[in-house]
């Protein structure tokens, strides 16, 4: 993947990228006070991979309690348990803070006494971004990171290839849900930057056919074809009060505005040039050239109580280049084991599972014919005993795929042929050729009368631990462990033990 991103990388942002549009708004220039988030470095120019900047403050992490964790939600956490971490603020940064549905940059900070620290993720804290940094000794390491004092933060190649693709994502995102309202007048819920290589989806308030999925696609297409260009424009939050969230008749919001914590005063808009404005304080880039666009052409309904959406699952950029090849070899895979072309492979695919389903066919056809075998056996057994209580264990040693559906065809192949006045019990029981201590036996306890039955199941719990029950003159259970002839031992008292 990292030749791919190399190649669709942009070279600069543009200078007219960032506009700032509030007469009176000025970038922050004293170093100890730090820049409000919606006016960073990573946020005016997206494609800026180190700064040189000051500390304003550096303290001790104390990690959230789990009380504070709410019930459902993933906890953050800043580094791993045993590590320590500080959490500095930076007078600049080109790591962003989470928001706007875009994860948290990873990246490093250089310390004037040459040493490289570990960024695992930035927040956002009312309006400035908190670097979270591991740290050897929390304590002693406090020094290193002293008010005042220079630094170089930076986004390492790993580091700036997951932020690339987390932009080329979430302007997707703002590219697609333009073209789903301008074109279809689908509204776009909630949307969702997944872990790469995984598609990202947006949540809609109906599901869509084919046609309009096409539609859509191809029309986005058409916007980035033309390489429509995409600016940020701020301005200071009191200029103007933030949007309104619309409401949908169902109750759901569309969207999410600005967080009622932020308190940086900013409001900054993302522009797609001629298609669509929306506030939004993620990284985007500045053109949507390379960011061809596929949407996976189907919808995904969900229910939630008393309202209804789809998710439409899309992929672009570094992203799409990575599906298609791991798509691809997964293809050339699938036609070499079918000894076919790539073509060939769903006819391919086709004929397996219909020979397959035959196969399985006469597979349950003749073990219906052995059963009635098995069952005769133990017929022309049980009228050469005198018992007042025939008894009977069969066991088989059987790699079936479903050997309770095998012992339930013997028991029904029995009932048919057994006589109606004489009284029986039986334990038919079924056991892999390969097993190990994990391994599950199936028992099928099989009667005239459901007491017998029931007594049989009783014992083989307590004697044999096994796991199951049933009703009337059935019951069935699973043994786990390695079948020896122990278990055939204990089967036997416990038909002695059921016998008037």
């Amino acid at each position: 993947m990292a030749a791919a991103v190399v190649a669709l990388y942009p070279a600069l942002t543009p200078h007219s990228y960032h506009r700032i549009v509030s007469p009176t708004l000025r970038i922050p220039i004293d170093t100890q006070r730090p820049i409000p988030v919606g006016l960073l470095a990573c946020q005016r120019d997206p494609l800026l991979r180190e700064l040189e900047t000051t500390i304003v403050s550096c303290t001790i992490s104390q990690p959230a309690s789990s009380a504070s964790i709410k019930k459902g939600k993933k906890a953050s956490a800043p580094g791993p348990v045993d590590q320590p971490t500080l959490e500095v603020i930076l007078h600049d940064t080109v790591i962003f803070p989470e928001g706007g549905g875009q994860p948290s940059d990873t990246g490093a900070i250089k310390t004037a006494d040459g040493r490289t620290w570990t960024v695992t993720q930035a927040k956002r804290h009312g309006g400035h971004a908190v670097h979270y940094v591991l740290a050897e000794n929390a304590d002693a390491n406090l020094l290193c990171f002293t008010s005042g004092e220079k630094v170089t933060v930076a986004l390492g190649k790993v580091d700036f290839d997951r932020r690339y693709d987390h932009m080329s994502m979430h302007t997707s995102q703002h590219l697609l849900s333009a073209v789903l309202e301008n074109l279809l007048n689908i509204h776009t819920l909630s949307w969702s930057l997944t872990t790469a290589p995984a598609p990202c989806y947006v949540e809609l308030a109906r599901s869509m056919t084919a046609e309009e999925i096409s539609a859509v696609q191809n029309e986005a297409n058409k916007l980035v074809f033309e390489g429509r260009k995409v600016h940020v424009e701020v301005q200071e939050m009191d200029d103007q009060p933030p949007p309104v969230v619309p409401v949908l008749e169902s109750g759901r919001a569309v969207g999410k505005g600005v967080p009622t914590d932020y308190t940086g005063g900013i409001l900054r808009t993302v522009i797609i040039d001629g298609v669509d404005r929306n506030p939004c304080c993620g990284t985007h880039l500045p053109t949507l050239h390379n960011l061809q666009l596929f949407i996976i052409p189907q919808t995904e309904a969900l229910s939630r109580s008393n309202t209804t959406s789809a998710r439409l699952y899309f992929l672009a950029g570094p992203r799409l280049i990575t599906y298609l090849t791991s798509t691809h070899s997964q293809l050339t895979a699938a036609a070499a084991t079918l000894s076919c072309g790539a073509p060939q492979v769903p006819d391919r695919i086709g004929q397996v599972v219909d020979e397959r389903k035959r196969a399985e066919k006469r597979v349950d056809d003749l073990e219906f014919e052995l059963a009635k075998h098995v069952a005769g056996d133990v017929l022309q057994e049980m009228k050469s005993s005198e018992a007042a209580l025939y008894t009977k264990h069969v066991h088989r040693t059987d790699d079936s795929v479903n050997p309770l559906g095998y012992l339930s065809a013997i028991a029904t192949a029995f009932a048919n042929v057994a006589p109606a006045e004489r009284p029986f019990v039986t334990v038919f029981s079924s056991s892999s050729s390969s097993q190990t201590s994990t391994s599950a036996s199936v028992l099928l306890v099989f009667g005239s009368d459901e007491r017998y039955v029931k007594a049989a199941g009783d014992l083989l719990k307590s004697r044999l631990n096994v796991k199951g029950g049933g009703k009337g003159t059935r019951w069935s259970g699973k043994y786990t462990g390695v079948w020896r002839g122990r278990e055939d031992v204990v089967i036997s008292e416990v038909l002695q033990a059921v016998s008037p």
